[in-house]
């Protein structure tokens, strides 16, 4: 359906009636480009710009935005994460986001195993809110650290457990629902007298149940027939719900419905009592045929859950990456099975170990770290190197087909066949016990015959299913993707029934239309499609065939970077500390990706909708190593203001970027500069928040105070970079005594080099090429001789290994070079110098840029040789970020990012517990925060 209404008269209305927030705060109705261009698409193959976006405060705003748009006209799209891979979260629509605010806990009742949540509620809230209590809520999906409720119920969500707690339909009680005309009720299981009262009442309630009876007892008996009887049948509106030995349940019967007719308020859910331990057998087989051939004798020994995976989600580029310590562990094979079981019937799982073999695992974090390669599938089967026996570029479509598990492995074949038959390779993984199968298939969806053949495949594909009694979806639902396919699982007469229960609550057709029942064609629409703006780049983006609109493709949705429960890693600081989708990693790689477009964003590099959402992108790196589909974003912020400021760069650019040359000069009278810093009028000159204090000028730099020793050993040269040598020299000096104490030759590179790090967060690339290629020159003798390059501060290092390889992806130098830089930690674990032992409590922030470039294992290790208690902190990016947190603008998200773990981690530390910081950022968000100095490494080792 297409709306033709004025969008700007709409959000004039929306704008009217909606209540606003703190301090008349707008922000709530979004009509702008940027943050169309964000929700314009979710994890499927789909694109559609929606009309508008509002992020309702409360059940009355919601209620409030139904009335304006029917007035209007308009259709309206509920979404939660929007991790949906069918096509259901985008819409030519104003879609309610119910994440942002309409995300509490109302009630647990322990006694009773219910909880009421409203639609925004995260899984995994709910699950830590239940699991004080000893319960959890069953289904849960590899997405449950981000997915919302509503969602969930809105696809009928299951996951890796729904082997013995069965879909979310299966544990919900009640809804509370709004329909787009208006009418609010509460819905749930309806014995006939209840029933037959609500019709006797009348309204448009009485009149929508008459028509629920209606139609079940008309089709009744096509239901009992046309409905597979399996556990994973999402496919299709839940009218077997209505059957009276179902007990006339309206809320199951609304769950997996799309959104497509009504708008859910609240919910009531069944919680289940949560295992007090687990323990998990992995078991290795040749293929995945010869896994599933096993299915059935697993099941029979009782696991609360049964996984498979194929070799493409352990030798993709990422996994190998990101997952190597796990994937040494696993039994040889090209594919797993991962059953776990209860630790109660832990000898089970024994006796099943015992007769099959495999890896038993009763250690949590083993176990956790196994299931992190299963739950990171979606996103790093999406893009691998076909040259190296990858896929090359995968996509959904087919993704979750579900077929009785004792059929499991035929129907694998034969699916294996007709992937043959077009040509296709596949990474095959799901939920086996549950035959249920998920694919990541490398369609060519980016030419019109590529299209054709997608469309062929999932007809023949749907037949397939059909012809071993499953169903479509298994637990993604249908959308736009399998909409279409229905009649070829249900017939032409129980699509009638959908019909007409979509038109008894949605008679307008105006809810998240095209969708399920009636859906737009599975071949239009295709993001892929959509033909992009060629732009050349400063950076190679040599991982992307050197195309910044396929580095911008690497997001495919799956929503990792909205985390933000506690552990989340690094990704994505700015999303924890907004919950704002266009400053989400996910976010900011739609809007880069319609600016190539040019259809929603019209300005290309000039756009102040992508300048505005990549202002809060810390440049923290943390999606580059945390994104299972290996979105950079640092690069991307970096490229994109590099033409953005091109011929007219604000003063504020050149105070950070050259903050090299402004120390230089600094430091010639450290006193004055110092006196200067501490300044309003500066700090205001400098965009410098006024809240923030300047770092002080040391009396010395270090470089002035340096006397080489001459010993015998290896040489190694200690990179002087602009932080250490002008701000915390007694950093180098300390490094200085412990390479010379582990028998090393300690030389300076020639003065005045500098890796230019504030540049490219400023997009000053050209002078950030020149830097580099002043470094290499002057270098190249050390650089031909293999003399290691040993880097003090974590972003400069990483500059090295990261972004010199991006600007010189071509010069061996560069190549070498990267391989030959290190950290202290790294170059002390390459020898045997003894290191004196410290009896010491230890607590470590770990610099952004540390986590995601350059790897903490040597840390690691380093710490446990000298015997300290190391405690890491998964505390994310301190929020400083370089000069981020002292720009004007970002102070809260700044403290926002520093309170959300770090700060309250270090208010709770002992006082004798050491902190410990080697990013100067840091260091320096901890000092004016807390007022507590923390050390460097070099420091804690002297």
């Amino acid at each position: 359906m297409t709306w033709t209404g004025d969008a700007r008269s709409l959000e004039t209305d929306l704008r009217r009636s909606l209540r606003r927030g703190p301090g008349d705060d707008p922000g709530n109705i979004r009509f702008d480009p940027g943050s169309r261009a964000a929700y314009a698409t979710d994890a499927s193959n789909y694109r559609q710009i929606p009309i508008g976006v509002v992020l309702p405060r409360d059940a009355d705003d919601v209620a409030a935005a139904l009335e304006v748009c029917r007035r209007h006209g308009a259709p309206v799209l509920s979404r939660g994460a929007g991790t949906s891979l069918a096509g259901q979260t985008c819409n030519v629509a104003v879609v309610l986001d119910g994440s942002r605010h309409l995300n509490r806990i109302l009630e647990i009742d322990p006694e009773r195993r219910l909880a009421r949540v409203e639609p925004g509620v995260v899984l995994d809230d709910l699950r830590r809110a239940a699991g004080r209590h000893g319960l959890t809520f069953g289904p849960d999906p590899a997405t449950h650290a981000w997915c919302t409720l509503g969602g969930m119920i809105g696809n009928n969500s299951c996951g890796a457990h729904s082997l013995t707690a069965g879909r979310t339909s299966d544990n919900v009680e009640e809804l509370d629902v709004l329909t787009y005309g208006g009418l609010r009720l509460r819905v749930g299981a309806t014995p006939e007298p209840d029933l037959d009262r609500i019709v006797r009442s009348g309204g448009r309630r009485g009149e929508i149940y008459a028509g629920l009876r209606g139609l079940r007892d008309r089709y009744a008996g096509k239901i009992r027939e046309r409905f597979p009887d399996l556990p994973r049948r999402v496919s299709g509106y839940n009218l077997d719900e209505l059957l009276t030995e179902r007990g006339f349940q309206v809320a199951r019967a609304l769950t997996g419905t799309e959104g497509t007719c009504v708008t859910i308020l609240e919910a009531t859910v069944r919680l289940v009592p949560a295992p007090r331990s687990r323990v998990l057998l992995v078991l290795g087989y040749e293929d995945v045929f010869a896994a599933a051939d096993h299915v059935m004798e697993i099941l029979a020994a009782g696991p609360i859950g049964l996984e498979g995976m194929d070799r493409f989600l352990v030798e993709n580029d990422f996994t190998r990456r990101a997952f190597r310590n796990v994937l040494a562990g696993l039994p040889p094979g090209g594919a797993w099975l991962m059953a776990e079981f209860d630790g109660e019937d832990r000898e089970k799982a024994r006796r099943l170990a015992a007769t099959l073999g495999g890896l038993f695992l009763e250690d949590p974090a083993a176990q956790a770290a196994v299931w992190s390669v299963r739950e990171a599938a979606v996103g790093t089967t999406s893009r691998d190197v076909r040259e190296s026996g990858g896929l090359g570029d995968a996509w959904p479509g087919w993704e979750d087909a579900a077929v009785p598990p004792a059929r499991l492995s035929a129907y694998l074949r034969d699916f294996k066949a007709l992937l043959g038959r077009f040509g296709y390779g596949a990474a095959l993984y799901g939920h086996f016990g549950e035959g249920c199968l998920h694919a990541r298939i490398n369609f060519d969806l980016a030419t019109a015959d590529g299209a054709a053949r997608y469309r062929a495949f999932l007809e023949e594909a749907a037949d397939l299913v059909v012809s071993y009694g499953g169903s479509l979806s298994g637990e993604h639902g249908d959308g736009q993707c399998r909409g279409e396919l229905l009649p070829r699982m249900f017939g032409e007469e129980i699509c009638q029934a959908f019909r007409e229960f979509k038109a008894l609550w949605d008679p307008d057709g105006r809810m998240n239309p095209g969708k399920g029942i009636d859906a737009r064609p599975l071949d239009a629409d295709l993001r892929v499609l959509t033909p992009l703006a060629p732009y050349e780049t400063a950076l190679s983006f040599a991982d992307d065939e050197g195309l910044f609109s396929r580095a911008v493709l690497r997001c495919v949705g799956v929503g990792r970077c909205r985390r933000e429960d506690p552990g989340s890693g690094v990704m994505c600081p700015s999303w924890q500390a907004t919950r704002d989708e266009t400053h989400s990693t996910r976010g900011r790689a739609r809007l880069l990706f319609e600016m190539l477009a040019g259809e929603v964003i019209e300005d290309g590099w000039h756009s102040e909708e992508v300048h505005e959402a990549l202002d809060l992108c810390l440049s923290c790196k943390g999606c580059r190593s945390d994104c299972p589909a290996g979105v950079d974003m640092a690069s991307y912020k970096a490229e994109f203001l590099h033409h953005h400021y091109e011929g007219h760069r604000p003063l504020r650019t050149w105070g950070v970027g050259l903050v090299d040359r402004w120390l230089r000069v600094g430091s010639l009278a450290p006193g004055l500069a110092n006196a200067l810093g501490r300044t309003n009028l500066v700090k205001k000159l400098a965009g410098v928040d006024p809240r923030r204090t300047l770092p002080a000028l040391a009396p010395r730099t270090f470089r002035s105070g340096f006397e080489p020793r001459t010993q015998e050993g290896p040489r190694v040269l200690l990179w002087t970079d602009t932080f250490t040598n002008h701000l915390q020299p007694e950093i180098a000096r300390a490094a200085v005594t412990v390479l010379e104490r582990a028998g090393f030759q300690v030389a300076l590179p020639p003065a005045g080099l500098c890796c230019g790090r504030p540049l490219y967060d400023v997009g000053l690339l050209d002078l950030a090429r020149e830097r580099l290629r002043e470094i290499l020159n002057a270098l190249h003798a050390e650089i031909e001789a293999g003399v290691p390059i040993v880097g003090l501060e974590p972003s400069c290092l990483a500059v090295f290994r990261d972004e010199l390889l991006q600007l010189f992806p071509k010069s061996p130098d560069a190549r070498r070079l990267a391989s030959q830089t290190f950290t202290l930690a790294e170059i002390l674990m390459q020898t045997d110098a003894p290191l004196p032992a410290l009896d010491a409590r230890v607590l470590i922030q770990t610099h952004c840029h540390h986590h995601s470039v350059l790897g903490l294992q040597a840390d690691r290790q380093l710490l446990s040789r000298i015997g300290v208690e190391a405690r890491f902190l998964d505390s994310g990016c301190c929020g400083m970020a370089g000069a981020f947190g002292f720009e004007s603008g970002h102070y809260e998200v700044s403290m926002a990012c520093a309170e959300r773990s770090l700060l309250p981690n270090l208010r709770n530390a002992s006082p004798d517990e050491i902190v410990l910081a080697d990013g100067f950022s840091c260091r320096e968000q901890i000092r004016q925060a807390t007022g507590r100095r923390a050390l460097h490494l070099a420091e804690l080792l002297r």
